[in-house]
């Protein structure tokens, strides 16, 4: 009995001791700053003497510290509605408030005075001073450093496991980034990602490529990865016209009506289901318990559902510290990207796109504070021994969107990825379980000026004028120079058909990527090949021979689904039949197969078309405004990646489409399980 005594009065002495060296810390942080800063004066209880002025700082400081400890995190989590975009920036000024309260509980004879604006600037530099000094000391404590971020993460225990635990996985998902850029980041000297770098050069993890389906974007990969369907959904956002409504994967409501449908169809919760699971920064659930930051929850159950998939954002930002952090590292990313931007133009990079309006926000946002809050969520889950967690890191694929996915710019963005992974992997040292990380991505992204850039006229303009309905004057203009749009000549002047209902809107047209997707609301199903050209006699043609599309989907009454291409080419699906030059020829192995499985769904649109390729350069043309673009078929965007411990074996099957890649990464979960259950039975 005396053994476990002495322990507990060793870790109450421990904890007693660094509490008093945060408050020595922020006291003398205190001090500095009524020193330095103008708008900030401390004074004794006589106005004069060194030793009143440090005391009114201790007694300062330590309000402070309370107010910290007591109040903030009930006033973050009463900002867990608030738009998270919103929050950040918050927190900064509330921690300043939060300092000037402190100041003001100091009785008068001995008080300090301080602007608002000061109050953030002192409050941000003392929370980092006594989260670095707590942190310091805890780090030579095993139990206390284990202690220290599970609090931080918002976690009341410290194992969730039993004696004994099956090791655990983390799935850590690095958004739009593909094969052939990590492998380049691995493989050069020196590596963009060293840590990771070193897990490959070592042989620790082996890295293959995976084959996306036609839809290569987020939306689909992931609900294939986390629920094993991605079925009926034919790209990032659609037309459907049996709900007359638009769906659109990020769209919280939208989110929850795929994972739902996903579930129904398999009749599996998803990957990550039963005890232990947790999901983090994702779009889907897959299923887990534990959830922060994720799409579909925050499209149910109303004011609960944004409540629960902020949770995350509470958990980080619970520590003053962290907020101050994170926001001075936000500023420094708007500035970062202002100034990249900048130097873009000034090199004449091309392609080049706009970056301005609040994109340099959007851009610190998603590289900044998505990034910490998901891996302080994901470092918070290992210490307390979840079993199964898939956390996305969208940093990548947002900068490569607007720079280019071989892009300068990109490569700081993998850098800070690389010391992310990095922290997630020492917290696995002090986790209770042994814990094995698989990185992966959802799909690559291609390069190339977008559809409006390259040809001056937008896919919705081509469509319309190919419908005899009005463009916009730039458009016409172009087209009136375009010599291998002839057969659109006679479109534009030709007389309406006056027995074709044709709805004043027009058609839907829509961009993923380089996929764009057509569909007429008055024609009720799906509208065949021939009730197209019935209606529009030149649209297919048009689409089908212009330069900037590579080919066109659409479904025969008489042969089923056909892919039409330039000079009158076609390539019959169900039979595999091709008339001309295969207009998939270019698109690489198993791209027939990819299309076919699309046009079999039920919410595939009435037309859609695939941007052309460009073999030699890579490139694409994006029907939405980027430079680094996914979504379609063509080059980088549909080779994703897989890195995986080599212990975990090779992939059971071949790696294409998001659903095999669900079965694998299901039967690496099992596998460990397995192998102890008959190491125990032997």
């Amino acid at each position: 009995m005396a053994e476990p005594h002495r322990s507990r009065v060793r870790v109450l002495g421990g904890a007693v001791l660094r509490v008093a060296a945060v408050w020595a810390a922020s006291t003398v942080t205190m001090l500095v700053l009524a020193g330095i800063l103008p708008d900030f004066r401390l004074q004794s209880e006589d106005g004069k003497t060194a030793t009143g002025i440090a005391v009114t700082a201790a007694i300062g400081a330590a309000a402070f510290g309370l107010l910290s400890a007591l109040v903030w995190p009930a006033l973050v989590r009463a900002l867990l509605l608030v738009p998270a975009f919103v929050l950040g920036l918050l927190v900064f000024f509330l921690n300043g408030s939060l300092l000037w309260l402190a100041l003001s509980l100091i009785p008068a004879e001995r008080g300090g005075d301080v602007n608002p604006e000061t109050a953030v600037v002192v409050a941000a530099v003392m929370s980092a001073a006594s989260s670095a000094t707590s942190t310091a000391l805890a780090v030579r404590d095993d139990g206390a450093y284990r202690r220290r971020l599970a609090r931080l993460a918002g976690r009341r225990g410290i194992a969730e496991c039993g004696p004994d635990p099956e090791p655990g996985t983390v799935f850590i998902q690095l958004d739009g980034l593909g094969h052939d850029v990590l492998h380049s980041a691995l493989t050069r000297d020196p590596p963009l990602m060293e840590t990771v770098a070193r897990w490959y050069r070592d042989g620790t993890h082996e890295l293959a490529p995976w084959r996306t389906d036609w839809s290569s974007q987020t939306g689909a990969s992931q609900l294939g990865i986390l629920h094993g369907s991605n079925h009926d959904v034919p790209a990032f956002r659609w037309y459907e016209k049996h709900t007359g409504q638009l769906m659109v994967c990020n769209r919280p409501a939208s989110a929850a009506q795929l994972e739902q449908r996903a579930a129904e169809r398999t009749g599996d919760p998803g990957l990550l289901a039963g005890e232990g699971g947790a999901s983090r920064g994702n779009l889907f659930t897959g299923g887990a318990d534990q959830l922060a930051l994720v799409l579909s929850v925050a499209g149910v159950n109303g004011r609960h559902g944004r409540s629960r998939s902020r949770a995350g954002y509470f958990a980080y930002f619970a520590d003053p510290a962290n907020a101050s952090r994170t926001f001075a590292s936000f500023v420094a990313e708007v500035f970062r990207e202002l100034g990249q931007s900048t130097a873009s133009r000034l090199r004449r990079d091309s392609p080049r796109m706009r970056r301005g309006g609040l994109y340099p926000f959007i851009r610190a946002f998603a590289t900044v504070v998505e990034r910490d809050v998901v891996t302080a969520a994901v470092m918070g889950d290992m210490l307390v021994g979840r079993r199964a967690i898939y956390a996305d890191l969208v940093a990548y694929d947002e900068v490569a969107h607007y720079a280019g996915p071989w892009h300068r710019d990109t490569h700081q963005v993998l850098r800070r990825l690389d010391r992310s992974i990095r922290l997630i992997a020492k917290a696995a040292r002090h986790a209770p379980r042994e814990y094995r990380i698989v990185l992966l991505s959802d799909h690559g992204q291609s390069e190339g000026p977008s559809f409006a850039a390259a040809y001056g006229i937008s896919l919705q303009d081509l469509v319309r004028a190919g419908c005899g309905l009005p463009v916009s004057r730039r458009a016409h203009r172009r087209l009136r120079h375009d010599e291998a749009l002839s057969a659109l000549h006679a479109a534009l002047h030709r007389s309406p058909d006056p027995e074709a209902d044709v709805a004043a809107a027009g058609p839907v047209v829509l961009g993923s990527g380089n996929l764009g997707l057509i569909s007429f609301p008055d024609i009720e199903g799906r509208a065949t090949r021939e009730d197209i050209e019935a209606r529009h006699p030149a649209l297919l043609r048009t689409l089908a021979e212009h330069q900037g599309v590579g080919f066109v989907l659409v479904h025969s009454a008489e042969y089923g689904p056909v892919v039409l291409g330039a000079q009158g080419s076609e390539h019959h699906l169900d039979t595999g039949k091709v008339i001309g030059d295969d207009p998939l020829a270019g698109f690489g192995a198993g791209a027939a197969q990819a299309v076919a499985r699309t046009a079999a769904f039920g919410n595939v649109p009435d037309v859609m078309v695939n941007s052309a390729y460009h073999p030699v350069t890579g490139q694409v043309h994006a029907f939405e405004d980027q430079i680094g673009s996914h979504g379609g078929m063509g080059g980088a965007q549909s080779r994703a990646f897989l890195l995986w411990p080599a212990e975990l074996g090779p992939p059971a099957e071949e790696l294409t489409g998001a659903e095999r890649v669900h079965r694998v990464l299901r039967g690496w979960l099992a596998a460990p399980d397995e192998s102890r259950r008959s190491a125990r039975a032997g």
